[in-house]
């Protein structure tokens, strides 16, 4: 049986440095591919917006069957005007209505001062929804000065399912500002209380633009 041997040379993995090699049709039968189980699927970046929207088939979105897990990722999200908190609705309807879907959800919160004048770790009963329709807050209000914002994720489980409801996780960090600067941490989970599919998340704050910041969309790969 005749050995097949492969010119080193024509293996070309240098643009895509530190992804995995694998099989395909090409003469050379290789490409190369993730080997994250996380795969980014669109970045919106803010720069005065009233709202960053996901939305399935729009604008290269995927929000489907294709991963059984979905985590945005939220990054310096800066409010125009001063405290302000990030809120998330998502949508049946592919975003024609983000507040038809009811929500039962729970939060506590962690935080302390930059003076190290007060710590607390509690529940935060002003966060949490019974079967509502209102958007769910996922952080503290946070100032429209130059150097606070919003961080965190929203992980939204099997959106596409038309038999469970679609259970959500968020954590979130942001700076509270008083008399003295805080670090706010808030956890919040629950569920849409729907088995329809949910092909839509808005993410905004309560009042004014997303002054800038950015919101990655990343699907998690099956196990």
């Amino acid at each position: 049986m005749a050995i097949s041997k492969f010119n080193y040379n024509s293996f070309n993995v240098t643009p895509v440095a530190g992804k995995a090699l694998s099989f395909n049709s090409d003469a050379d039968g290789f490409t190369t591919q993730s080997s994250s189980s996380m795969v980014l699927i669109k970045t919106l970046t803010a720069s005065s917006s009233a709202n960053l929207s996901f939305v399935h088939g729009s604008s290269d979105v995927g929000l489907d069957s294709t991963y059984p897990v979905y985590r945005f990722v939220f990054t310096n999200c800066h409010p125009a005007s001063n405290e302000q908190q990030l809120y998330m609705s998502g949508s049946v309807n592919s975003g024609s209505n983000y507040e038809a879907t009811a929500k039962t959800s729970t939060c506590f919160r962690a935080y302390h001062s930059e003076d190290d004048s007060a710590t607390a770790l509690q529940y935060y009963t002003s966060g949490d929804l019974a079967n509502s329709t209102d958007s769910q807050f996922l952080s503290v209000e946070s100032s429209d000065e130059d150097d606070h914002g919003v961080s965190g994720t929203f992980t939204l489980f099997n959106p596409s399912s038309t038999t469970f409801v679609k259970h959500f996780i968020s954590s979130s960090n942001a700076v509270y500002h008083t008399s003295t600067d805080y670090s706010m941490n808030f956890y919040v989970a629950g569920y849409f209380n729907t088995t329809s599919a949910i092909n839509a998340i808005r993410f905004r704050f309560n009042s004014g633009n997303i002054d800038a910041g950015t919101i990655k969309l990343y699907g998690i790969k099956d196990s």
